[in-house]
């Protein structure tokens, strides 16, 4: 069997959960060759957003409309770019900074606009994995505290690929200590 790959995902949306808020940018990097990289903004499927959500991204519904992959395109993109990154036989392993978040709307869009999810059910998460390795308390396990302790290079700014490669350095960071 093939080792696992690690693919640190980030997701940047309209709003806190999927089906009643989209998708609206997906950014993936393969954790240990993070210059292995996938990028795709999305089509809104539908017209509801929080404006914080948008105002923390950057990001315009009206633009995406236009300019943004239909979910379909975007999700059968992702789906090729892991088939890609090595051996089939190898897991997929989805690596996020609060991965049940970034979790819950890939999960859904490459089940609703792929009919499969190539990560499986289940998701790494980065947060969680901080605490067992330091013992530290939920509290304590932020990036903001992660990044004290591990000395990236690079730091994440809401465009979900830097966030991708981000959480990426900080897992490496974590899994060499």
């Amino acid at each position: 069997m093939s080792d696992p790959i690690f693919v640190s995902v980030d997701v940047e949306t309209a709003g806190p959960y999927p089906g009643a808020f989209s998708l609206l940018s997906i950014g993936a990097c393969k954790v240990d060759q993070p210059d292995m990289q996938f990028e795709a903004l999305l089509k809104p499927v539908g017209d509801r957003f929080d404006p914080d959500a948008l105002r923390v991204t950057g990001l315009s519904m009206e633009t995406l409309r236009h300019t943004g992959l239909p979910p379909q395109s975007a999700m059968a993109g992702f789906a090729d770019w892991l088939a890609s990154l090595g051996p089939a036989a190898a897991d997929r392993i989805f690596v996020g900074l609060n991965a049940p978040f970034d979790w819950a709307f890939v999960n859904h869009y490459f089940w609703a606009y792929h009919g499969s999810n190539p990560f499986g059910f289940s998701a790494l998460d980065i947060k969680a994995y901080f605490m067992g390795a330091t013992g530290c308390s939920w509290a304590d396990a932020r990036s903001s505290v992660m990044a004290k302790r591990l000395n990236p290079r690079s730091s994440g700014d809401h465009n979900a690929l830097h966030d991708a490669c981000y959480q990426a350095e900080l897992f490496r960071l974590m899994r060499t200590r």
